[in-house]
């Protein structure tokens, strides 16, 4: 690990990538991390029962360069969460992180996810257990509210509740999760942001590290979030969601300056050199039995707004599929911004 990870500074999670199922697997972590040496970046929610019984390296393995990062977990049950923080221990992830706040049929049939926001005791008694097999901070992804609950109301007893059982960490998407009636889709989209009501939660409960999520589509915009203003306090962190997966260069290129202080981030890599930096990742993929797509699929939006970013994206789309398709298919692609 560098020693910027290994120093303190980037415990403020300052910046960091949301957990996105199908989207932030180890070869997306790995391309982000070439972009940012601070921001904490997190794992696919992998639910606890998947790790109890299933492929624990498959589900579990990363790359040590991807620190840190943190494991996102599913689930209701204390007892199969303690067990799945065990099993991961050995693999050393900088932090273990509860979902409280996706919102798709699946995991509201397996009641976790948003619908434990309905029950701040049962997610109390996880993380309570979670933290006793834990060797690094447990911390917890919520939304502000579901349904028809009152935000104002249940989102700093939620906090207050999680707070007495030791968690000191929170993110907070700042929009309800609607269960009934929107797909998880449209749940990202339509519950209105509700910043100030994230911001009075960091004033109400300033010993807490409060972290904000949802909408936040490029550094500037985190930075607003870090700097305090008349009417609010500054945040503790800002975790970007899909805009880093879409146009990872506005989310994450230079994003290490806002960390400020020593040590100062190296020389601030370009688009194209992050590309020639992926290729040698990419050569082992490929060497192990690995398919091209698998990991350029992460990257067709690092060119997006630029000239050429269209033809990138045309020749990844069309030929990284292909048998054969190897580091010479993304210079191809790279050859298209001139």
């Amino acid at each position: 690990m560098n020693d910027i990870v290994k120093s303190n500074t980037y415990k403020s999670h300052r910046v960091s990538v949301a957990p996105m199922m199908d989207w932030t697997d180890r070869h997306c972590r790995y391309f982000h991390r070439l972009m940012s040496q601070r921001a904490m970046l997190y794992t696919e929610m992998v639910t606890a029962p998947a790790i109890v019984h299933g492929p624990k390296p498959r589900l579990l393995d990363f790359s040590a360069a991807e620190h840190p990062v943190a494991l996102q977990l599913g689930g209701s049950d204390p007892d199969e969460l303690a067990a799945a923080v065990r099993i991961a221990r050995p693999w050393g992830y900088d932090e273990i992180n509860l979902n409280c706040g996706c919102p798709s049929d699946r995991v509201q049939s397996g009641c976790f996810g948003a619908v434990l926001m309905k029950d701040p005791a049962l997610v109390a008694a996880c993380v309570t257990r979670m933290q006793a097999e834990a060797d690094v901070p447990v911390t917890v992804k919520c939304r502000i509210g579901v349904d028809d609950q009152n935000e104002e109301e249940i989102l700093p007893a939620f906090i207050e509740t999680l707070a007495e059982a030791g968690i000191t960490h929170f993110i907070i998407h700042a929009r309800k999760a609607w269960l009934q009636g929107l797909s998880p889709k449209e749940n990202r989209e339509i519950p209105p942001l509700n910043y100030p009501l994230v911001h009075r939660m960091k004033a109400q409960f300033p010993e807490l590290t409060i972290c904000l999520n949802g909408g936040v589509a490029d550094l500037a915009s985190a930075e607003a979030l870090l700097t305090p203003g008349a009417d609010r306090v500054a945040l503790d962190g800002v975790m970007i969601g899909r805009a880093a997966y879409h146009d990872p260069g506005a989310a994450l290129l230079g994003a290490d300056r806002l960390w400020g202080g020593d040590p100062q981030p190296a020389q601030q890599p370009d688009r194209q050199d992050i590309v020639h930096r992926m290729l040698p990742y990419i050569e082992a993929h490929l060497a192990e039995g690995g398919r091209l797509h698998q990991i350029t699929r992460h990257m067709l939006g690092l060119f997006h707004g630029l000239p050429g970013a269209r033809g990138w994206r045309r020749v990844l789309s069309e030929k990284a599929s292909r048998d054969g398709a190897n580091g010479d298919t993304v210079l191809e692609a790279l050859a298209q911004l001139g």
